[in-house]
């Protein structure tokens, strides 16, 4: 009996022995999936808290936890509102990372720590446009006016239609919302992440630099390490139709480049940067991340002046078309995040939306080069489902199918801005019609919202 015990303590003393080396190594070389996880939840939580307004723990379990990886319900965050930062770990303790909070270009990762460094960039709040109206009918205000179409109301109140995990839908016919519904919890009001979308606003933002002259589609040797290669010949234009030929693995599943960029590096421009070559420069299509986020270092670097270059966004797009709510975030080292972090409120997303159909003009200013959005709308020689300028031909689903959307009744004009989790704003120019749908709607629930806007197209014809 005794021989019995003493190999039960024995055994004991080796598991906790053996729990307790493995607790020493997660805490003191956490694998890179750990770090990438809560990295992703300081990031989430942070933007949500302090630019949308929403509740911490709501934000980790709905948004982090519930459509997200397995690791990441054991994920645990705090929220120090007063020094505007967040940690997040796995158990509270294991691969620890922060986000921190700065003026006017909200959360970054901070994956070496340095929220010193991180809070450098800042954008002093822009003064009150002398214009606003928040009185005035959308879009020169916020105020919506009343509409009879009970087959819009009936279209967009179909939860088959809006897709599980809505979050809002605004109706855009002839310049004036007609119709709009939001979630449980969100608002017209409520800043909402666009993802990818982001990246057509990047787009956009490059064209207004095409227009002041500082930049030229056909530029190359982008990057002074790219002219000593074959990477001299990738042009501002393969770029902006993802056709660079760089290395890039835009797979969200684990550790792949998009999250390792996102979440583990703190300079992203300069990760994509040094990416190889693997195919011909504006021969083959490959989507990436990484290249909206250089996009951005090329168009902040064509500025050159700091200050001004993080002020861009809000002084040449965002207040010309008073887009009040919009937030660009950046990384750590103060480049745009411009493939991922636009916060905007669905508001705010239609007028972007609807400058794009009035071909980059607002209030009869020309803000983006004549045809620029023309051009934007061309098919990437590269690809049959992607435009010239950061923007899809196809819709979300039809990617492998080119021409599934006019055969859905879609009209053949039709382009989509497009997002994760269910992101989208079809433009159409032939209806005079954009639709935004946000929400948090992961891609394995099959939903394609191709079916409501179809239905919006005949309803309102």
């Amino acid at each position: 009996m005794r021989a019995v015990v003493k190999f039960i303590k024995w055994l004991l003393g080796l598991v906790v022995a053996a729990v307790a080396a493995l607790f020493a190594w997660l805490y003191l070389a956490p694998p890179e999936l750990i770090r990438v996880g809560s990295g992703y939840s300081a990031k989430i939580v942070c933007s949500n808290v302090f630019i949308a307004g929403r509740d911490a723990n709501e934000v980790l379990a709905v948004d982090v936890q519930a459509p997200g990886h397995p690791l990441l319900k054991l994920m645990k965050v705090s929220v120090d509102k007063e020094r505007g930062l967040v940690s997040a770990g796995l158990l509270w303790v294991l691969g620890k990372s922060v986000a921190v909070d700065r003026d006017g270009v909200g959360c970054a990762s901070v994956p070496d720590g340095d929220t010193g460094k991180a809070r450098q960039t800042s954008v002093r709040a822009a003064a009150p446009t002398a214009a606003a109206q928040p009185e005035a009918l959308w879009p020169e205000g916020e105020r919506v006016g009343a509409w009879q179409n009970p087959e819009v109301s009936k279209i967009i109140d179909d939860p088959a239609m809006a897709g599980a995990g809505l979050r809002a839908v605004v109706v855009v016919k002839n310049g004036r919302i007609v119709a709009e519904r939001y979630g449980d919890g969100f608002s017209a009001k409520t800043p909402l992440l666009g993802w990818s979308m982001t990246k057509t606003v990047n787009a956009a933002i490059v064209g207004t630099l095409v227009k002041d002259g500082k930049m030229a589609l056909d530029n190359n040797g982008l990057f002074a390490p790219w002219k000593a290669d074959g990477r001299a010949a990738i042009s501002l234009a393969d770029m902006m139709a993802m056709s660079s030929g760089l290395e890039f693995n835009e797979d969200y599943g684990n550790v792949a480049d998009v999250t390792r960029m996102l979440y583990l590096e703190s300079d992203m421009a300069g990760f994509g940067e040094a990416k190889p070559l693997t195919g011909e420069a504006g021969k083959v299509f490959s989507y990436s991340s990484g290249t909206a986020v250089m996009l951005s270092r090329l168009w902040q670097d064509a500025i050159g002046d700091k200050a001004k270059a993080l002020a861009w966004p809000r002084t040449a797009l965002f207040e010309p078309l008073g887009m009040h709510s919009a937030v660009l975030e950046t990384d750590e080292q103060g480049t745009f995040v411009g493939s991922s972090y636009l916060y905007a409120t669905a508001h705010d997303w239609a007028r972007f939306g609807q400058f794009l159909l009035q071909g980059g003009v607002w209030n009869g200013a020309q803000v983006l080069p004549a045809g620029f959005v023309d051009w934007m709308r061309q098919l990437a020689p590269a690809s049959k489902v992607y435009g010239k300028g950061q923007v899809w031909i196809e819709g979300p689903g039809d990617e492998e199918s080119p021409g599934a959307g006019v055969a859905a009744g879609l009209p053949n004009d039709t382009y989509w801005m497009e997002g994760h989790d269910g992101q989208t704003v079809a433009i159409i120019p032939s209806e005079q019609l954009v639709v935004v749908r946000l929400g948090l709607t992961p891609a394995k629930l099959g939903y394609r919202p191709q079916t409501m806007v179809a239905a919006l197209v005949k309803a309102l014809h």
